[in-house]
Protein backbone atom coordinates (compact mmCIF):
# COMPACT_ATOMS: atom_id res chain seq x y z
CA UNK A 1 0.00 0.00 0.00
CA UNK A 2 1.31 4.00 -0.79
CA UNK A 3 2.37 6.11 1.75
CA UNK A 4 -0.65 8.16 2.99
CA UNK A 5 -0.38 11.89 2.72
CA UNK A 6 -0.09 14.39 6.34
CA UNK A 7 -2.01 17.30 5.70
CA UNK A 8 -0.86 20.14 7.17
CA UNK A 9 -3.75 22.16 8.63
CA UNK A 10 -3.98 24.43 11.15
CA UNK A 11 -7.18 25.84 13.15
CA UNK A 12 -7.99 28.49 9.82
CA UNK A 13 -8.11 25.55 7.44
CA UNK A 14 -10.42 23.70 9.54
CA UNK A 15 -12.47 26.78 10.24
CA UNK A 16 -12.66 27.11 6.40
CA UNK A 17 -14.32 23.23 5.81
CA UNK A 18 -17.62 24.65 7.38
CA UNK A 19 -17.58 27.63 4.59
CA UNK A 20 -17.11 25.69 1.58
CA UNK A 21 -20.23 25.76 -0.20
CA UNK A 22 -19.84 29.89 0.77
CA UNK A 23 -16.37 29.79 -0.67
CA UNK A 24 -17.54 27.95 -3.78
CA UNK A 25 -20.26 30.56 -3.99
CA UNK A 26 -18.51 33.78 -3.94
CA UNK A 27 -15.94 32.42 -6.72
CA UNK A 28 -18.65 30.94 -9.08
CA UNK A 29 -20.02 34.97 -8.38
CA UNK A 30 -16.30 36.38 -8.77
CA UNK A 31 -16.01 34.64 -12.60
CA UNK A 32 -19.19 35.21 -13.36
CA UNK A 33 -19.01 39.23 -13.08
CA UNK A 34 -15.72 39.00 -14.62
CA UNK A 35 -15.04 36.38 -16.83
CA UNK A 36 -14.97 37.34 -20.33
CA UNK A 37 -13.84 36.54 -23.94
CA UNK A 38 -11.51 39.50 -23.60
CA UNK A 39 -10.15 38.89 -20.47
CA UNK A 40 -11.33 34.95 -19.64
CA UNK A 41 -10.06 33.10 -16.52
CA UNK A 42 -8.66 30.08 -16.76
CA UNK A 43 -9.19 27.28 -13.92
CA UNK A 44 -7.33 24.25 -13.82
CA UNK A 45 -7.75 21.08 -11.29
CA UNK A 46 -5.13 21.31 -8.58
CA UNK A 47 -6.13 18.23 -6.13
CA UNK A 48 -3.32 16.23 -8.47
CA UNK A 49 -0.35 18.70 -8.49
CA UNK A 50 1.53 16.82 -11.05
CA UNK A 51 -1.14 16.18 -13.19
CA UNK A 52 -2.66 20.43 -12.81
CA UNK A 53 0.97 21.36 -13.85
CA UNK A 54 1.27 19.27 -16.86
CA UNK A 55 -2.73 20.30 -17.41
CA UNK A 56 -1.49 23.83 -17.55
CA UNK A 57 1.50 23.22 -19.45
CA UNK A 58 -0.29 22.25 -21.96
CA UNK A 59 -2.94 24.21 -21.93
CA UNK A 60 -0.41 27.33 -22.59
CA UNK A 61 1.36 25.37 -25.12
CA UNK A 62 -1.68 24.54 -26.66
CA UNK A 63 -2.18 28.62 -27.01
CA UNK A 64 1.04 29.60 -28.47
CA UNK A 65 0.75 29.76 -32.27
CA UNK A 66 2.57 28.19 -34.40
CA UNK A 67 5.11 29.86 -35.08
CA UNK A 68 7.66 27.62 -37.50
CA UNK A 69 10.18 29.81 -39.39
CA UNK A 70 12.88 28.01 -42.12
CA UNK A 71 15.73 28.96 -41.51
CA UNK A 72 18.00 30.42 -43.85
CA UNK A 73 20.27 28.88 -46.32
CA UNK A 74 24.15 29.07 -45.09
CA UNK A 75 26.63 29.19 -47.46
CA UNK A 76 29.87 28.01 -46.07
CA UNK A 77 33.06 27.91 -48.01
CA UNK A 78 34.97 24.76 -47.59
CA UNK A 79 37.81 25.50 -44.21
CA UNK A 80 40.90 24.47 -46.56
CA UNK A 81 41.99 22.31 -43.54
CA UNK A 82 41.09 20.27 -40.40
CA UNK A 83 39.10 22.16 -37.81
CA UNK A 84 41.21 23.44 -34.80
CA UNK A 85 40.81 21.34 -31.83
CA UNK A 86 38.66 22.99 -29.00
CA UNK A 87 41.09 23.67 -26.14
CA UNK A 88 39.90 24.91 -22.39
CA UNK A 89 42.03 27.43 -19.81
CA UNK A 90 40.71 28.58 -17.16
CA UNK A 91 37.65 26.57 -16.82
CA UNK A 92 37.44 22.81 -17.67
CA UNK A 93 33.98 21.22 -18.82
CA UNK A 94 32.56 18.67 -16.94
CA UNK A 95 33.36 15.29 -17.60
CA UNK A 96 30.88 14.13 -20.03
CA UNK A 97 28.23 11.18 -19.19
CA UNK A 98 29.06 7.57 -19.57
CA UNK A 99 26.25 5.12 -20.42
Amino acid sequence: MGKLKRWKLSPIDVAAREKYGAYTKAREAMLKATHSKHAPWTLVDFNDQRRGRLTLIRDLLDRLPDTRVDPPALDLPPLGHPPDKEKFGEVKPIASFKD
